[in-house]
């Protein structure tokens, strides 16, 4: 197929407020200022442009990082894109992030890979499930997020395989295996973690790692890595492949899939198999407990919003405090907090289900993702320890809900816990419209009061509507379980 649709030219990339745009655009419009795009592409957009940028502006240190600017590194991203420009065509002879080679598997509905369109015997519940045709653009947003994001299961077509006598997509009996999860997704779907800058360009800065910072993160022993596109693997298991597994580049764009776009859907089988949280090695947006005897990784929750995770997150803003492991977030905030600018945390993913190997949404799975803003001068151990005081005690009010409604059903000697939780979720939702208002203002005694007030009445209207009280059975039930926040309303730090 003839050289078309270059990926630095051509619009494929969402940016809020703009619509879609090319990777040049990206490095020469200063005014964007954020990506738009569900919470899956967002990450894999933002590794793809780490991934450039730290091929084309890499500082050796923090002073060098600094020196550098983001007007600095764009100009070196358009640089570099120049110099590698033959190599993001989207169809042609060296075709973006795809393997010719594995022409031979089974070709694949675009529908078939992406989890939120019904294929097979899913039921269709609303019309944007249904499968339609892409154009260029979005099949090269689809080929980007399958790098990483790739569901596992018997999509795949595993009976071609690259590398002679690579066993990985194969099981016991020789027959070929389902496909695994891509790094980025693992077993239920990784929450991902960002500190973001008032513009596109400032983020992407922001995330920058800079030689020092690399040399010092084990998990990657071959360093930085070269990207994938001046360099792709011959096959599954071949030497570069094998720099792939062990390079920040290789987990950037993982290449968890070979992928080879066709008229209608395309060639897809497994790609490089790289380890997981659990061998120590994870992608440098997901936050992992290292401290206990195995690695845990924080998941996408539905029911449990990104911006309640902020304490754990954020808990090596404490001198010796227990916190996840978050790289990206630990290392951009460093630096976030050298400048004047206010900076956020993003936070998201998308949650799956999965069952005997075959990964698929359902039921309560869903995207996720938040949005919480900070003031450098703010963001310091005095108020991380307010915050997480009030956050511990936001949470002793979602349990003594919880255990209020259920005391309510028990008095009728009815069952209570589906209401329960759904009291305690909703009075989450409730909560997190004043989640901003806490960040800002769990440090300062009056607006903590006003607060707390607000929390404490969510709390008893989430009770009402949960708990009718109309008949004289249900009045004495309402009566006797009646949440008691007299404690909650009086506690309060000097």
């Amino acid at each position: 197929m003839e050289h078309r649709f270059n990926l630095i030219d051509e619009p494929w990339i969402p940016v809020a407020d703009k619509g879609r745009v090319g990777l040049k655009d990206i490095f020469t419009h200063p005014e964007y200022r954020t990506l738009g795009g569900n919470p899956v592409q967002k990450v894999a957009i933002l590794k793809l442009l780490q991934a450039i940028t730290q091929a084309a502006a890499t500082p050796q240190d923090m002073d060098a990082w600094q020196q550098l600017g983001w007007q600095g590194m764009a100009d070196r991203a358009c640089s570099y894109l120049a110099q590698w420009h033959d190599r993001f065509y989207l169809y042609g002879p060296e075709p973006f992030l795809q393997m010719p080679a594995i022409a031979k598997a089974a070709v694949k509905s675009f529908g078939t890979v992406l989890p939120d369109v019904a294929t097979g015997n899913t039921t269709v519940l609303t019309q944007s499930q249904t499968e339609k045709s892409l154009d260029d653009g979005e099949r090269a947003l689809l080929l980007l997020t399958q790098m990483g994001f790739a569901l596992g299961g018997k999509k795949t077509d595993n009976s071609v395989v690259l590398t002679p006598g690579y066993p990985g997509k194969s099981n016991g009996n020789s027959k070929p295996s389902t496909g695994k999860p891509g790094p980025s997704v693992a077993h239920m779907g990784l929450l991902h973690n960002y500190c973001l800058g008032t513009s596109l360009l400032e983020s992407i800065w922001l995330n920058l790692f800079t030689d020092a910072e690399i040399a010092d993160l084990t998990v990657y022993p071959f360093g930085l890595g070269t990207p994938p596109w001046e360099q792709m693997p011959e096959g599954e298991d071949c030497h570069i492949a094998n720099q792939l597994k062990g390079s920040l580049m290789g987990r950037l764009v993982p290449l968890c899939r070979f992928c080879l776009l066709a008229d209608e859907g395309l060639h897809y089988s497994e790609g490089i198999a790289h380890s997981n949280y659990k061998e120590g090695v994870f992608d440098p947006s997901v936050a992992v407990d290292i401290s206990g005897k195995e690695p845990k990784a924080r998941w996408a929750d539905p029911e449990r919003r990104p911006w309640r995770e902020l304490t754990s997150l954020l808990g090596f803003i404490r001198q010796g405090g227990r916190s996840l492991d978050c790289y990206q977030l630990k290392l951009a905030l460093l630096k976030a907090r050298t400048q004047d600018a206010p900076f956020a945390i993003w936070s998201g993913g998308l949650r799956v289900s999965s069952n005997a190997g075959e990964q698929y949404v359902s039921g309560s799975d869903d995207m996720v993702e938040s949005l919480c803003w900070f003031s450098p001068d703010d963001i310091n151990e005095i108020w991380f320890n307010h915050f997480q005081t009030q956050m511990i005690q936001l949470e002793g009010l979602a349990k003594t809900l919880y255990g209020c409604v259920m005391g309510y059903y028990k008095t009728q000697l009815m069952d209570g816990e589906s209401f329960a939780k759904q009291a305690s979720n909703l009075f989450w939702q409730l909560c997190e419209r004043q989640s901003q208002a806490l960040i800002e203002g769990c440090d300062k005694p009056d607006t903590r009061q006003i607060l707390r007030r607000q929390f404490a009445r969510y709390t008893t209207q989430v009770f009402d509507q949960f708990c009718p009280h109309q008949t004289a059975r249900q009045m004495d039930a309402w009566a006797k379980a009646k949440p008691n926040l007299s404690a909650y309303l009086q506690q309060e730090q000097p």
